[in-house]
């Protein structure tokens, strides 16, 4: 729950992967609440309020995967949400701003070939990207080694991703003028 809060303000990419391992780290645990406690809230080094709060959080995360049937697999509507947000801004990206505009040329092939690898089409581009990242991060997590080709098309589309999640937090803050 800390880090989370942190993440969506700092991040929202790195925040939607980091639920999704949530989500799949709740599975691994059955959504059994004495075993979430003992393995991701006991070892915390805060206090028993914030404790309290946090196995609540786990709680309500394993509640809406039950509500919406996504015990097995699948992602909780609110990070999908928020790639759907993300995908408005990358489409506006994609007509306002050049940079971004060649970032996304930068890794289209390597989208388009990720989601005929996955046989996802009925997603956004942009959720086959999130995809994408978080496959290479779980095969990070398991000491996997990928391909150089592989290593170059997920490394455009986190160029992509991150200037894209820079954008939109600057957006959401006000910093900058969406229109």
């Amino acid at each position: 729950m800390l880090i989370a809060k942190q993440m969506r303000r700092e991040n929202i990419a790195e925040y939607i992967l980091y639920l999704w391992q949530i989500e799949d780290l709740l599975r691994a645990l059955n959504f059994d609440e004495i075993e979430i406690y003992k393995t991701l809230v006991e070892p915390l080094q805060v206090d028993e309020n914030t404790k309290k709060q946090t196995l609540a959080w786990y709680m309500g995360t394993v509640q809406l995967l039950r509500f919406e049937k996504k015990q097995q697999s699948g992602h909780t509507s609110h990070s999908l949400h928020l790639i759907a947000d993300l995908n408005d801004v990358h489409l506006y990206l994609l007509q306002k701003d050049e940079k971004y505009a060649e970032l996304y040329r930068m890794a289209k092939a390597s989208i388009t070939d990720f989601g005929k690898k996955l046989e996802r089409h009925e997603e956004s581009e942009l959720e086959l990207c999130f995809h994408a990242l978080y496959a290479r991060m779980l095969l990070n997590m398991k000491n996997c080694e990928i391909s150089a080709e592989t290593q170059q098309a997920i490394d455009a589309i986190a160029k992509m991703i991150a200037f894209l999640s820079a954008k939109y937090l600057r957006y959401e803050s006000g910093e900058e003028k969406y229109e």
